[in-house]
């Protein structure tokens, strides 16, 4: 079975038609070679932990086969999360995360969101897991990129300068991360990117 892609949006009003062009941009990259999952999650401007939780749970279950996981924003964080609490049924074949904000930062003390006490440990066994974030994002800072490196010291981590939380709808250098994995997987020589 083929290695498919699940995208998770972020949070708030409107995020999912926003996130839509990270999702169609990522298509346009990976064209026929992964199918790229984008579902909506239930209550983009409320969302609760446990009702995304388990609409990615339904989604695994329901599809099987090797999944990469991306997210963007709220969607990132939530992955890590997930990863950090439950057991998914097969693990991702990498995990790939777009400006996530770090919750319990100063300013983002949402508990709901928080990552649990000693989830490191349990997240060092997924590889790799690749963060994303730009200098210039306006809705979360790129701090808190330096804090996931602290807290995630095996992740790698890429800074851009200028392509805002949106990442000005440009996910080309994830597109070629994801390819990179895949590629050295059927290679058989799969490494950390």
């Amino acid at each position: 079975m083929k290695t498919w892609l699940l995208l998770l949006q972020g949070g708030g009003k409107g995020a999912y038609e926003a996130d839509r062009k990270l999702a169609e941009n990522l298509r346009m990259h990976l064209g026929e070679e992964m199918e790229v999952v984008y579902p909506q999650m239930p209550d983009e401007d409320r969302p609760d932990y446990r009702a995304w939780r388990d609409r990615v749970a339904g989604i695994l279950m329901s599809r099987g086969g090797r999944a990469i996981w991306a997210g963007h924003s709220l969607g990132a964080s939530f992955l890590l999360k997930y990863l950090s609490e439950e057991e998914p049924p097969t693990p991702p074949a990498g995990v790939f995360l777009i400006a996530p904000p770090y919750w319990g930062a100063e300013g983002w003390e949402v508990e709901e969101y928080r990552l649990c006490e000693g989830s490191e440990r349990k997240l060092t066994g997924y590889r790799p897991i690749v963060f994303y974030h730009s200098r210039d994002d306006k809705i979360v800072p790129c701090s808190h990129l330096a804090l996931y490196a602290g807290k995630l010291p095996h992740a790698h981590t890429r800074e851009f300068m200028d392509r805002g939380h949106q990442f000005t709808g440009n996910l080309s250098e994830v597109a070629d991360d994801i390819r990179l994995l895949v590629l050295e997987e059927q290679r058989g020589s799969a490494r950390p990117i």
